[in-house]
């Protein structure tokens, strides 16, 4: 499993790397500007399959289903925890299945 500070740049390196034309078309702009739109692309991306970015990122690089729930379940814990819920209502109040 990829570490969760790095999975944000792995996703965005396995999403250019799909997109060929793309980094084509960017390859002139500055660094800086090459990662703005990839970022905006990705955001774009996400929100056409109706998933937010973070949901887009881990289904990129997971290796397999286990791996995406395992990974999914920790971002809601995190987001669970930083709420001040507890888990099992979390859990309830967002239909999520541990």
């Amino acid at each position: 499993m990829i570490a969760k500070e790095h999975r944000n740049e792995a996703a965005l390196a396995k999403f250019i790397d799909a997109r060929p034309e793309m980094k084509e078309e960017i390859k002139a702009l500055s660094a800086h500007e090459q990662q703005q739109q990839i970022q905006w692309a990705f955001e774009d991306e996400a929100q056409a399959q109706g998933l937010d970015p973070w949901e887009l990122a881990l289904e990129l690089i997971a290796e397999n289903p286990q791996e995406l729930q395992a990974m999914r379940l920790e971002v809601h814990q995190e987001v669970a925890e930083a709420l001040g819920l507890s888990w099992e209502d979390y859990c309830e109040f967002n239909a999520i299945d541990r």
